[in-house]
């Protein structure tokens, strides 16, 4: 699972002094507990917290031996041997999930999997997670990378990394101390509980503190995490004189269990982790481990020494690798959210297979090969063939998506015209050998460019929107337009952006995501309302020539199209004060992504050609808002998205969607010239 073994862990394959098969038992529940979690319940099961806690638990005791029996610690050949026993298995998933990845998953989703198959050969997955605010809880397994998993990899991988070093300071300045004279009482576990009681107490408060503030980037921060492995360290050098007698043992290991098991399901935990909440799991742990051999028949380590849980926990690494990509390639070809029971447990078996076979026939066979271990050089070039093995297939897929992306770009613009296909002129002319652009490897940049952070007098003063954007400010400022609302507002400023600057105009952008401008409304949540009162100040201190909104609001199921709550109270503040405010129609939403729905189909599958009365209102809500309030200019771009009583995926030989919501850039930009005509004639702007 995700605990790669130290060399400690040489203990799975061989009985030696020290050796706790209750602790591999352990090890096979945590996974077991991750795996039925991830699978059927789609909550924390605090499983991966215990393999943090035991990995340090294991690695702590082996160097310890090393130093307090004079052996000489071999940093660097230990790091090798580490990587040896590791990566095999890493590289033989990877290359599977790539093979999985081209068959299964639609073309927009291979770029983010080929970055994240280099991640997770670096060992930095959990830092690109956290940088793209991955949500890890998301019910909808089936939209989620298949190797997201190895985020607790790679925070193992920075920790085995760091923790040597700390057992190779502390040997350094014990050896001193005994020299010297000036610590002979000092012990060496001494001074590493000094030094991981700091990293624990410091990491803790850090968890705690960013969880509260920044939960999805805290999930996957190595620093809110070292306090689990701290707390492992400490655990080992602890337990020799930890002698709990045989009725508290069982007592101990018991307690353990039921707090092991019950986190997940007693504890509302999932925005919670990796807070103080985890000490739920990595103390339980902790007491099963403290429990140890009980020495009585009603222990609870005669349950977790039993031979097929053992079994598994010699599996238990292999097997936390499969059952993830397993789980979301088989969602994603079956074209569903979360699996039955039935197909769970499918999946579930085929993860056991894999990560037996992997067990047998790679790892085994690479830590019981003699010849890497004769010389550092060799286990040298063993890692490095593995990395060559991926890195390889990655690189020369990744070179086809660009070269692809590249072909699709320079095709001449009359075969993908986009919206002017839907023109009265009809301005291009596509045809069915054009690829449909933008590339699926560009679908993640389709958002439309926004130069920077507001500037000088632009700049707000209230914190709420410290995020504000504007375009770069002409020379020559006839205009001043400000743009209020979520990403639906954002997505227009492709249009806007080019239009703005032929003209002179200044545009700044105030934008929160699913919060669209309206006046205080209990249809949306305090934090928006606050937003928007925020936004609503600064127009009103600034007083800009006009404001732009979104005036509907659509929506994936019936009613499809509504009014935007309490919108002509947030805007007549504006008008009121001799300002203009131009509103612009919502475009549909669907239940599906509708270039993943091209991408499986084809543009002409009736599947990604909703009907019109699926996707917005019969007559539009704007209607009901003509002559209600002096200043409010009304536009309406439906008939350039939606033709002929469909609105289909694909316009022109341009993605209209980027998502199952949004527009693309490039076919916003393809509206420029009607988009340019229609704010014109509706403001009478020059």
């Amino acid at each position: 699972m995700a605990t790669p073994q130290t060399a400690a862990a040489d203990a799975q394959s061989r009985p030696e002094p020290g050796y706790r098969p209750e602790v591999q038992g352990l090890r096979a529940l945590a996974v077991l507990m991750v795996v039925t979690y991830h699978v059927w319940l789609g909550r924390v099961s605090g499983g991966v917290d215990i393999f943090l806690l035991i990995s340090a638990f294991l690695m702590t005791l082996s160097f310890a031996r090393k130093v307090e029996g004079g052996k000489p610690l071999r940093l660097l050949g230990h790091w090798l041997h580490l990587l040896k026993r590791l990566l095999p298995a890493v590289v033989v998933v990877i290359l599977g999930v790539l093979a999985g990845t081209r068959v299964i998953l639609p073309e927009n989703r291979w770029p983010d999997v080929l970055e994240q198959a280099w991640a997770s050969l670096w060992y930095r997955q959990n830092w690109l997670l956290a940088d793209t605010a991955v949500d890890y809880y998301a019910q909808d397994h089936s939209g989620a990378s298949p190797l997201q998993h190895f985020w607790s990899l790679s925070i193992q991988g920075q920790v085995f990394l760091l923790w040597p070093l700390v057992f190779a300071a502390a040997a350094l300045l014990w050896r001193f101390l005994r020299r010297t004279g000036l610590g002979a009482r000092v012990s060496y576990a001494a001074l590493l509980a000094a030094a991981f009681g700091a990293i624990f107490v410091a990491s803790l408060v850090f968890s705690i503190g960013q969880t509260a503030t920044n939960q999805s980037f805290a999930y996957f921060d190595t620093r809110t995490r070292l306090w689990e492995f701290a707390l492992g360290s400490l655990l080992a050098l602890a337990l020799p004189h930890l002698k709990p007698g045989k009725t508290l043992r069982v007592v101990l290991g018991w307690t353990g269990l039921a707090a092991v098991l019950s986190c997940g399901l007693l504890l509302t935990v999932d925005r919670s982790f990796p807070g103080f909440i985890a000490l739920w799991p990595t103390l339980a742990a902790a007491a099963i481990i403290v429990a140890g051999q009980s020495g009585s028949r009603f222990g609870v380590d005669r349950l977790l020494t039993w031979k097929p849980l053992v079994a598994l926990g010699d599996n238990s690494y292999a097997l936390y690798l499969w059952h993830w990509p397993l789980l979301v390639l088989g969602l994603a070809g079956m074209g569903i959210p979360a699996p039955n029971l039935v197909q769970g447990l499918a999946i579930v078996a085929a993860s056991i297979v894999l990560a037996v076979l992997t067990t047998l026939f790679v790892e085994k066979p690479l830590r019981e090969w003699h010849w890497p271990q004769r010389r550092v050089w060799r286990t040298a070039v063993v890692i490095a063939a593995c990395g060559a093995l991926l890195a390889g297939p990655v690189s020369v897929w990744q070179s086809r998506i660009l070269a692809d992306e590249a072909a699709a770009a320079a095709q001449p613009k009359e075969l993908t015209p986009g919206a002017a296909a839907l023109s009265p002129e009809n301005a291009g002319k596509p045809t069915p050998d054009a690829k449909i652009i933008p590339a699926p490897a560009a679908m993640k940049n389709e958002w439309a460019d926004i130069d920077g952070l507001c500037t000088e007098d632009n700049v707000p003063g209230d914190p709420l929107l410290a995020g504000c954007l504007q375009n770069s400010r002409p020379d020559t400022v006839t205009k001043r337009i400000v743009v209020l609302g979520d990403s639906h507002a954002q997505q227009y400023m492709a249009a806007l952006g080019p239009v703005a600057r032929s003209h002179g105009w200044e545009v700044v952008a105030l934008l929160k995501g699913n919060c669209r401008f309206g006046g205080e409304s209990p249809e949306r949540d305090a934090e928006c309302n606050a937003f928007n009162q925020a936004s609503a100040k600064y127009v009103l201190d600034r007083r800009p020539d006009a404001v732009f909104t979104v005036a509907s609001l659509t929506h994936k199921d019936a009613p499809f199209e509504t009014e935007v709550p309490d919108y002509l109270e947030g805007i007549q503040a504006f008008t009121g004060a001799g300002m203009e405010v131009v509103g612009i129609r919502d475009n549909p939403r669907f239940n599906m992504s509708m270039p993943e729905c091209v991408q499986k189909n084809g543009p002409e599958a009736p599947k990604c050609r909703v009907p019109l009365q699926e996707s917005l209102a019969d007559s539009s809500p704007l209607d009901a808002y003509r002559g209600r309030v002096p200043g409010l200019h009304l536009m309406d771009l439906s008939d350039f998205i939606c033709a002929d009583a469909i609105c289909p995926a694909v316009v022109g030989n341009v993605y209209v969607y980027k998502d199952d919501n949004h527009l693309t850039k490039t076919y916003v930009q393809s509206m420029i010239p009607m988009f340019e005509q229609r704010l014109l004639a509706a403001t009478g702007w020059t």
